[in-house]
């Protein structure tokens, strides 16, 4: 068992064993242990003959305004939101450079956008697919692993890794391996109360850790509001919803784009008629050729099954939904079965005929049917004798399966398939209700969720024939901020070579798209964007960095339609992808593939794609307006904070807010006051006091009127 150490004693154990540099590897995400990895880092602080290097990503740090304005809006919401949450100390030093000489950090993923201006971030970013972080952590010399965990008295000799099994898993054997060629390597756990105790492939035994901390951490766990689902994200949802075929596989990504097609999935299974009505006046009444190749319009009858590296709210709302409902095995023979349909929905066997059909071995041996209990296809309590099975009636039936005598003796002692998930998924991080919602499962209700390693979903080698069977007519479904004409994908980093994020798992993913036979890769992206009153085309000629090559192009959708790259000629892919921009670029975009010699000069446009505009958008919302819901999956905000989220994000589309007096222009016709009293009161502003308060007064209120339906 791991021995139980205060915070301050566990810093004192990992000084003494671990000779030299301490190589600290710590989760992606939510699984920190902030608290012990801050009392660490400030005991190196004043040890600069003891080197420190941090092995991980996505450090989580509450969000932050960098102008007053949005201040005002933010704290406030940061407090209730993120309450007693601990910061990580190093993050603060990261984004100002001054961690210490003999502190580093490495990350494979950043909090996106968080560290454009950090030199010590951008210098130290690992490039590595997801999949393959173990690997490279464990070459690294990683010697001190620390995760939070989850426990449950009902299962007291073991932990859970709860929201971060994702690289922990992968590494274990590799550090083990290490260990017994006598390497020093500790692993330390901190129990935190509030998170849930997932079961299966996350639950390990105690004594995988060295240390315990004797402080449960109880704080608040960070969390990821949802945040608004424009028309335009809506548009994109509806149009991806349409490419998920019944009986398939599901992965999404986090963010607005990804709730679209959560929203638009559910909307689909739960009011059809007006589902149907909104994509036949998207379409103008014509479906795009995919829908009916690829996907389909009806609600789930089957259901799909979720397989997604983060097990994301939109996941969780499309399981209770019963969108997502379809169940896999972790034992491939039982697979088979379930994908021959000799299994129900629940897993109980349809008959002995049933499996035979779908490949069981016509006589029942020792191995069959140890392998069948232990699967949960049979009552534990039969038995061979001979040449007969002895059922527990004392009763014997032969063993050779094709004997109706035999199927019908053994018809009621076929029992449900055991440990069989509806998702699979790797880590998660989501909104407060997503944890409270899995923390008030009982654990049959959580065994469904299968957290497990990020190598078994984000890869197909390792287990590939289990895999396959899984992932039929898979839609691995990721956003990207720009794609090129030629059909290359940008979604990690700038032109400039500063990273916004990470590949993460985006690659393995659309690799998958193109490895299994019947699954798409679908990269989502807005066509055009704003800011400070610039409007720019996501869709350009050329970038100077891709995250996914032009070689592995498949479907792009945009809010204004599909478009299906896969297998075309360089000009149908610009042709396709001319036809879902905006038509305020067209024109130049189809000018600068003429001129690279990649159109014909004679090349038009098909007139029907040429009304590519955000007003024809927005006036299929207000006709549809219950389908275009802003928090279609909840929202932590008020009703005022919503208001004037959009007011800000208006503001800042339109101008520079950091140059105070650009803004005057907007500020020359408010509407009074008294229009919008509450939300005045939310941003200190009921009574400004100064000249800049009485500006900030009149451009959050102009805001408040160019974007909110209703005042007060």
């Amino acid at each position: 068992m791991p021995q139980q150490c205060s915070i301050e004693q566990a810093v004192e154990r990992i000084l003494d064993e671990i000779d030299g540099p301490i190589r600290l590897g710590l989760p992606l995400g939510l699984g920190k242990p902030n608290r012990w990895v801050n009392a660490l880092y400030a005991r190196l602080r004043e040890c600069p003959e003891r080197q420190l290097t941090i092995y991980t990503a996505l450090c989580l740090g509450r969000p932050r305004a960098g102008q007053d304005l949005q201040r005002r809006f933010l704290d406030p919401f940061v407090e209730r939101v993120y309450g007693d949450y601990p910061e990580l100390d190093f993050l603060a030093d990261l984004q100002g450079d001054t961690l210490p000489a003999n502190v580093r950090v490495e990350q494979f993923f950043l909090q996106p956008g968080s560290l454009l201006d950090s030199d010590s971030a951008q210098q130290d970013y690992t490039s590595s697919n997801y999949s393959h972080a173990a690997r490279d952590i464990n070459a690294k010399g990683v010697n001190v692993v620390a995760q939070l965990v989850a426990e449950d008295s009902s299962r007291p000799g073991h932990f859970s890794l709860s929201c971060n099994p994702d690289i922990t898993l992968d590494l274990l054997p590799l550090l083990q391996a290490r260990c017994e060629r006598g390497e020093t390597i500790l692993c330390l756990a901190q129990v935190h109360d509030h998170l849930p105790y997932m079961p299966g492939d996350a639950e390990l035994p105690r004594e995988t850790f060295d240390i315990q901390l004797q402080e449960n951490e109880a704080s608040t766990l960070f969390s990821t509001p949802n945040m608004p689902v424009t028309v335009q994200d809506h548009c994109i949802g509806l149009h991806a919803s349409t490419l998920v075929r019944d009986g398939g596989t599901l992965q999404i990504g986090i963010g607005a784009m990804g709730d679209a097609v959560s929203a638009a999935l559910l909307a689909r299974h739960a009011d059809n008629p007006s589902y149907r009505a909104v994509l036949a006046d998207l379409h103008d009444g014509q479906a795009h050729p995919l829908t009916a190749l690829l996907g389909d319009q009806q609600p789930f009858d089957v259901g799909l099954y979720g397989c997604s590296e983060m097990f994301v709210n939109g996941l969780l709302a499309l399981t209770d939904a019963g969108v997502i409902r379809r169940v896999v095995y972790p034992d491939v023979r039982v697979q088979r079965l379930a994908s021959a349909g000799a299994l129900d929905a629940n897993g109980q066997p349809r008959g002995v005929q049933a499996m035979l059909d779908a490949g069981l071995p016509e006589r029942l041996d020792e191995a069959t049917l140890n392998w069948m209990q232990e699967g949960g296809l049979l009552d534990a309590n039969l038995k061979l004798q001979g040449e007969n099975l002895l059922l527990p009636t004392d009763q014997q039936c032969s063993t050779e399966l094709s004997d109706p005598l035999s199927q019908a003796a053994l018809r009621d002692y076929l029992t449900p398939a055991k440990h069989g998930v509806w998702v699979h998924g790797g880590f998660f991080l989501g909104p407060q209700s997503f944890y409270q919602r899995l923390a008030d499962m009982d654990a049959g209700q959580r065994s469904r969720f299968g957290m497990t390693g990020i190598g078994f979903i984000n890869e197909l080698y390792g287990e590939e024939a289990l895999k396959r069977l899984q992932r039929v007519e898979a839609r691995f479904i990721n956003s990207v901020f720009t794609v090129t004409l030629l059909g290359a994908a940008v979604a990690d980093q700038l032109e400039d070579g500063r990273v916004l994020s990470g590949v993460g798992g985006q690659y393995n993913f659309v690799a998958q798209g193109h490895a299994l036979p019947d699954a798409r890769s679908i990269l989502l992206l807005r066509s055009w964007r704003e800011s400070a009153g610039e409007v720019t085309s996501n869709i350009v000629w050329e970038y100077g960095h891709v995250t996914i090559p032009r070689h592995l192009r498949d479907v792009v959708i945009t809010e204004y339609g599909i478009a299906d790259l896969r297998g075309k000629t360089d000009a149908q892919v610009i042709e396709a992808l001319l036809g879902v921009s905006d038509s305020r670029f067209q024109a130049q975009l189809m000018e600068q593939a003429i001129e690279a010699g990649k159109l014909p000069k004679d090349f038009q446009l098909d007139p029907r794609v040429t009304s590519n505009t955000p007003e024809r958008l927005q006036a299929i919302a207000d006709r549809h307006g219950a389908s275009f819901a802003e928090y279609p999956l909840g929202s932590d905000f008020s009703p005022e904070e919503q208001d004037l989220l959009r007011a800000l994000t208006w503001l800042k589309g339109k101008f520079r807010l950091s140059e105070v007096l650009e803004l005057g222009k907007a500020a020359l016709d408010p509407p009074p006051a008294e229009d919008f009293p509450a939300h005045l009161q939310r941003m200190g502003l009921e009574q400004p006091d100064g000249l800049r308060e009485e500006l900030y007064q009149r451009l959050l209120l102009s805001g408040l009127k160019a974007t909110t339906i209703r005042g007060t």
